[in-house]
């Protein structure tokens, strides 16, 4: 957390993308922790940003908050570039690490008035009011943080986060270690955050981005590969199968499957049970039936599905 002891205001012009980063290369000594990474979130997107660990997603953020300096490259945030006016960008940006770091002997209005006045907010009690109601915090307010659930405590986080009414929030795992009743209360918090503010949210659960996210990123090594809206996922270039499980109750040549019109390959999971793997502009169910039929074959069971979120993930980041 950082004390801003001077109250000059820098008067930039605010363009429309929030962050902007050019170019962004981050190293320590001969390693490339982030390589040439170039993207635009605009004002009131929510950005999921995914990559394995060790991928570079950390050492990204840090560099958006202006808590590293870029070896090449520029961040900007609101217009304002982060290695210059590093003080100023803090003032414009909430941000919530992996392991949130709170101070568990105090209690939970009386952290949130020790952040606002280090923020120097003018009403510290109504902004903490408003955080305390915003958050689900009321009942809480008045124990001491080590008394609190996780899911308590990543609210107390969250709090601290956006008392300074921040135009970007940067949200590092907000749901890891939360049972799942936690999870649901948290992402459906940084929704409502999110209709007001730009926010970039990283995290390992799939599922949580294509819940909240508009938007997705997918760092690799280092490396960003992959850029697109979350509802354009089933259309990525590397995206491009439907995939059919049958089940027969008998087994089938392989080289049958294949084929049918629009089948790309086909794998043997089990047995007399297939994984079919065909262009999103075929759909082969019907042929199947008229295979089974041939073959004197019985299908037992049969689904098709696109691939989500997850098999791109595993596609690009292999």
């Amino acid at each position: 957390m950082v004390c801003f002891k001077s109250k000059k205001v820098i008067s930039l012009k605010i363009s429309n993308m929030s962050i902007s980063v050019s170019k962004v290369v981050k190293s320590y000594g001969l390693q490339k922790a982030v390589n040439e990474v170039s993207f635009d979130i605009k004002a009131g997107e929510i950005v999921g940003f995914l990559g394995p660990n060790g991928a570079g997603k950390s050492t990204m953020m840090r560099l958006i908050t202006g808590y590293l300096t870029p070896s090449a490259g520029v961040v900007k945030v609101n217009n304002m570039d982060v290695s210059l006016y590093g003080k100023e960008v803090r003032r414009n940006i909430g941000y919530l690490p992996e392991h949130n770091p709170l101070y568990l002997d105090m209690y939970v209005k009386e952290y949130l008035t020790m952040v606002g006045g280090i923020y120097q907010l003018p009403k510290v009690a109504a902004s903490v009011a408003k955080m305390v109601e915003l958050t689900g915090l009321g009942n809480e307010q008045h124990k001491k943080i080590e008394a609190l659930s996780k899911g308590y405590r990543q609210r107390v986080g969250l709090a601290q986060a956006l008392i300074h009414n921040p135009s970007v929030l940067i949200l590092d795992e907000p749901t890891t270690g939360l049972d799942p009743n936690q999870i649901i209360e948290v992402r459906n918090l940084i929704k409502t955050i999110g209709r007001e503010k730009t926010v970039l949210l990283s995290t390992h659960i799939m599922q949580e981005v294509e819940a909240v996210c508009e938007r997705v990123l997918i760092i690799n090594n280092g490396v960003l590969v992959t850029d697109q809206k979350s509802d354009n996922l089933a259309f990525s270039k590397v995206n491009t199968e439907l995939v059919v499980d049958v089940e027969f109750n008998n087994s089938i040549n392989i080289n049958l499957l294949n084929q049918l019109e629009g089948v790309i390959k086909t794998e043997n999971v089990a047995n007399n049970q297939y994984r079919i793997f065909s262009t999103t502009n075929q759909d082969i169910r019907p042929e199947l039936f008229h295979l089974a039929v041939k073959e004197n074959l019985v299908i037992l069971s049969l689904s098709q599905q696109k691939q989500g979120l997850e098999d791109l993930f595993h596609q690009l980041t292999q």
